[in-house]
């Protein structure tokens, strides 16, 4: 069983992955290192709203900022979306589990 401190990055992550605009951000970076000055140029919003974006996913742990020069540069963490990836691998055993044994239920005779 995940202790607290896990089950909190789980939530942090989900709650990231759950907006659009965070998941593009985070397919943009995991592409490429960009700057988040460039990334909010693909976007209808404010360079701010852009910043809280890439600050859930940095809390998150899905992204790192590091600065280069005058720009701050996030990149994608590989190692964090492999967590995502899985647990939700794990989450399918569970179903998948579940489904097989009510299939063998229906197909006892009673």
């Amino acid at each position: 069983m995940a202790s607290v401190e896990q089950e909190d990055r789980i939530d942090a992550i989900f709650h990231a992955l759950a907006d659009r605009t965070r998941r593009d951000i985070l397919r943009r970076v995991l592409a490429d290192d960009q700057s988040v000055t460039s990334l909010a140029a693909n976007y209808d919003m404010s360079f701010a709203a852009v910043q809280k974006h890439v600050a859930v996913l940095e809390r998150a742990g899905l992204i790192t900022k590091q600065r280069s020069g005058r720009q701050q540069l996030a990149s994608g963490q590989v190692t964090a979306v492999r967590s995502v990836f899985g647990l939700l691998t794990e989450l399918e055993g569970h179903w998948r589990g579940r489904i097989d044994r009510i299939d063998q239920l229906l197909g006892e005779e009673p």
